[in-house]
């Protein structure tokens, strides 16, 4: 979960230091300058969509000290844990995964195809991960993996994580949960 402070939907925030963003949809890092003024259109799990100059831009959470906010803590799993444990712990880092157009996680947008564990024979753990994204040109998909490894890379035991985005099958709105469907409004 995030321990940012509550944000709503338009708070004006002013920028406390340069800020590189992401651009949404494309995912190109460009840098807005402090003192810059940005909306609030999204804060899920813990990256934060912002509005500037009528674009949008993703505030990944290690950059939250930018906009006078305290940083996210790197979810943590102790070494030792079970099998059952660390799996948990890797399906709930991806439901704190957000795509940042969409007040949705990941995995209830239906997006994770399958996460499995895969012992090496070195003795290392993998997480193998296949996703998609909701459409094929989507920048974003880069961007939202990175967040999910950064997370899920969080566990001791785990030495790697591998997230493979697939396009087979194609995603379509009847793979969102229905908590899904009722947060966004289709029944």
């Amino acid at each position: 979960m995030s321990n940012q402070p509550e944000l709503t939907r338009g708070q004006v925030l002013d920028l406390q230091r340069d800020l590189d963003v992401i651009s949404i949809p494309f995912g190109k890092t460009l840098t807005l300058p402090a003192g810059t003024q940005v909306s609030v259109m999204q804060a899920k799990g813990t990256s934060i969509s912002v509005s500037f100059e009528g674009r949008l831009y993703l505030v990944e959470s290690h950059h939250l000290d930018a906009l006078g906010l305290p940083p996210t803590q790197r979810p943590y799993l102790a070494a030792g844990a079970s099998a059952a444990d660390l799996e948990a712990f890797i399906w709930a880092q991806l439901r704190t995964c957000f795509d940042p157009e969409i007040p949705v996680n990941i995995v209830d947008l239906g997006l994770v195809y399958a996460c499995k564990l895969v012992h090496l024979l070195d003795g290392r753990t993998l997480a193998q991960i296949k996703m998609t994204l909701t459409a094929p040109g989507c920048g974003m998909g880069e961007v939202i993996a990175q967040d999910a490894k950064r997370k899920i890379l969080g566990a001791e035991d785990l030495d790697a994580v591998n997230i493979e985005i697939v396009f087979d099958p194609p995603w379509n709105r009847e793979m969102m949960s229905e908590d899904a469907r009722l947060e966004l409004g289709m029944f």
